[in-house]
């Protein structure tokens, strides 16, 4: 790895997301390196030479002077890092972040893959409506393993599990959904008893690591590969729509809800986890135009 500490005017920036109103990422790139992660468009900003997963940008900014301004505002930390990668137990850039954002009054989401979290669970826990997300697309961790460099999936659960015990309010990014390959069903079964919210994502090939997808698939299971060339090379969208039908009819079977959009945050605590299909993305970026995420 190749670690760098930098300054930076701002930790928190406005974001289009429709989630947050903001994105909050103490570090640039991640040591995780997945290799189908979204966020390796970032070396397009930062003129990292480096492979995707081979550089850490550590963030030092000046404190937040009010940091109530961001009272009732929408905070998503890790949009394109993992807040919690291994270097944060050396560097601790997003424990100062949680510091300095304590009692300000803002709504935070969290996301990783690590376990390293359960460290800061004492200060997250004292924010209004904080929610934490962690990653799981397999219970297998030899393909885990193939395709990150994050902590094992039981330990993702674990985390997961205790800090839903500890009332925080907790989500299962079953992301990214591989054709065929990520049993679905089994993930929610592991995870339904410990988090308040499920949301399925499917695997959304594009960029430089499109190629390094196929090839993985061609090599590893290549009996699949005339599948993921119908849907990433042709545009299929049959395979997302009958697993969505599957889905429904599953999460109906076993007493969950099944929706399209998220509103967990008005549900009670205590209340079954509902799962969320965020599998079409322009349907997404549409419905939250509209207000319904």
């Amino acid at each position: 790895m190749i670690i760098k500490e930098i300054e930076v005017k701002n930790v928190i920036t406005k974001s289009n997301l429709p989630v947050c109103d903001f994105s909050v990422n103490p570090y640039t790139g991640c040591e995780h390196a997945c290799k189908y992660c979204y966020a390796s468009f970032m070396k397009r900003f930062t003129n990292h030479p480096e492979p995707w997963g081979e550089f850490l940008d550590v963030k030092y900014w000046d404190k937040i002077r009010n940091p109530k301004k961001y009272a009732g505002k929408e905070l998503f930390i890790g949009s394109v890092t993992d807040p919690y990668n291994p270097q944060e137990e050396i560097y601790g850039r997003t424990r100062a972040l949680l510091t300095e954002l304590q009692g300000s009054g803002a709504k935070l989401s969290i996301a990783t893959k690590s376990d390293l979290i359960l460290r800061d669970l004492d200060i997250i826990k004292t924010f209004p409506d904080v929610r934490v997300s962690w990653s799981v697309n397999t219970l297998d961790e030899i393909f885990k393993d193939d395709m990150d460099k994050a902590v094992s999936i039981k330990r993702r659960l674990a985390a997961m599990k205790a800090f839903h015990k500890a009332g925080v309010r907790t989500t299962c990014f079953i992301s990214p959904i591989f054709p065929v390959i990520t049993d679905v069903k089994a993930i929610i079964e592991q995870a339904k008893e410990h988090c308040n919210l499920i949301w399925l994502e499917n695997l959304n090939l594009r960029g430089s690591y499109k190629a390094v997808i196929m090839d993985y698939i061609k090599e590893k299971y290549p009996a699949l590969l005339p599948l993921y060339q119908d849907i990433y090379s042709l545009g299929n969208r049959s395979y997302w729509e009958a697993l969505d039908t599957e889905l429904k009819e599953y999460a109906a079977e076993i007493g969950l809800e099944y929706v399209t959009n998220d509103d967990s945050m008005s549900r009670p605590f205590s209340a079954p986890p509902v799962i969320v299909n965020y599998f079409y993305h322009s349907e997404i970026k549409k419905s939250a135009r509209k207000g319904g995420v």
